[in-house]
């Protein structure tokens, strides 16, 4: 994804909601469809050096993200990632940071022959108003077994776009009050937003 300098450019929108989030960037084909592509943004009332070293931590991210079991740090820049898939089984894949710039992008990717190739970035920006950071998540991914997997993925609540939302805003819970609101009675379903 192209680094905007001047987020006025398209008024006071994040940079991630353009209509064209440079698919090519993401390190997949860029003829991609369009579904295989999750681009979300959010503001949280955090400095944004304080949201960029609490997700730098890939070990934290099961505590927001849903999907994820867990993550386990390898090295510096390596990782291995195990997510929950539909029909209660899980995919795992290492995945490699191939852009970090402290306090504004944390870009990785799935290393060769993974499971689910995917890769994404995230970006940290000043907001113009000064009201805390922008985060944005640029995420494309393969579905196993393509677009079936994809419709699967979708009747087991398990779609990237839905859940790429409610991870991000249960970052903002996270950070902006130290805990994440459940509104769900115990023992529901997953809602598929």
């Amino acid at each position: 994804m192209a680094r905007e300098t001047t987020p006025h450019a398209r008024g006071d929108a994040p940079p991630a909601t353009a209509k064209d989030p440079a698919v090519a960037s993401t390190g997949l084909a860029a003829d991609r469809d369009e579904d295989a592509l999750v681009a979300k943004t959010v503001t949280i009332n955090r400095p944004r050096q304080t949201l960029y070293a609490f997700w730098r931590d890939f070990r934290n991210l099961p505590l927001f993200m849903e999907n994820i079991e867990s993550v386990t740090v390898m090295d510096g820049h390596r990782s291995h990632w195990k997510v929950k898939a539909p029909a209660n089984t899980s995919v795992e894949w290492d995945s490699v940071i191939v852009e970090d710039i402290p306090g504004e992008v944390i870009e990785w990717r799935s290393v060769e022959k993974a499971s689910v190739n995917n890769s994404g970035r995230i970006e940290f920006q000043d907001s113009t108003n000064g009201r805390g950071t922008w985060v944005s998540a640029v995420i494309a991914y393969d579905p196993p077994a393509g677009k079936v997997g994809q419709v699967i993925a979708k009747m087991f609540g398990r779609e990237p776009k839905v859940q790429a939302r409610r991870d991000l805003r249960r970052f903002k819970q996270l950070m902006e009050t130290g805990e994440i609101a459940n509104s769900d009675p115990p023992n529901a379903a997953p809602r598929g937003d």
